[in-house]
């Protein structure tokens, strides 16, 4: 079985309206989500093997909060251009392109691309995906080459706004 964490970048800043939209960095709600989200995820007792990020600084840092929590060097967070800007579809192809070698992986990402993927993966429609929102999505294939639509399932979805008011 190969699993995937799919995680919506936490909360980001528009402070600075100079900013290009890819070097905007986390709120301050933002920098309050991504670690509580790590540490739930954490509680589950998983050790991925491999964690994907845009290369969006608000999306790195999320990215950052988790490999933390889950005791993995920051160093080995892949960053993906193409996880930034992407369509459904690009997403599905850097998943299939992944080693076999490791059965769960995290990637951190962007909407609207991501409420696509998860609706991929359910037969509840989701409007949207918060930010920081986690979802798992499980498949019974053996190779990454094989994680396609229907092919899988979503079995979790968690967001900060369930735990927070």
């Amino acid at each position: 079985m190969k699993t995937v964490y799919f995680v919506r970048h936490a909360k980001s800043s528009w402070d600075n309206p100079t900013l290009r939209d890819i070097d905007r960095p986390l709120s301050k709600r933002g920098l309050r989500d991504a670690p509580f989200m790590a540490n739930l995820i954490k509680g589950k007792g998983l050790k991925p093997g491999l964690l994907l990020s845009s290369p969006a600084v608000r999306a790195y840092s999320t990215a950052k909060f988790f490999a933390d929590a889950l005791d993995i060097p920051v160093s080995q967070i892949e960053q993906v251009k193409k996880i930034y800007e992407a369509y459904p579809d690009d997403i599905l192809e850097i998943i299939q392109e992944l080693p076999d070698d490791y059965d769960t992986a995290f990637l951190f990402g962007h909407n609207p691309t991501l409420t696509s993927v998860a609706n991929m993966f359910t037969d509840d429609y989701i409007a949207n995906i918060p930010t920081c929102a986690v979802f798992r999505v499980d498949s019974e294939v053996e190779n990454w080459m094989d994680f396609r639509e229907g092919k899988g399932k979503l079995t979790e979805l968690h967001f900060p706004k369930q735990f927070f008011d």
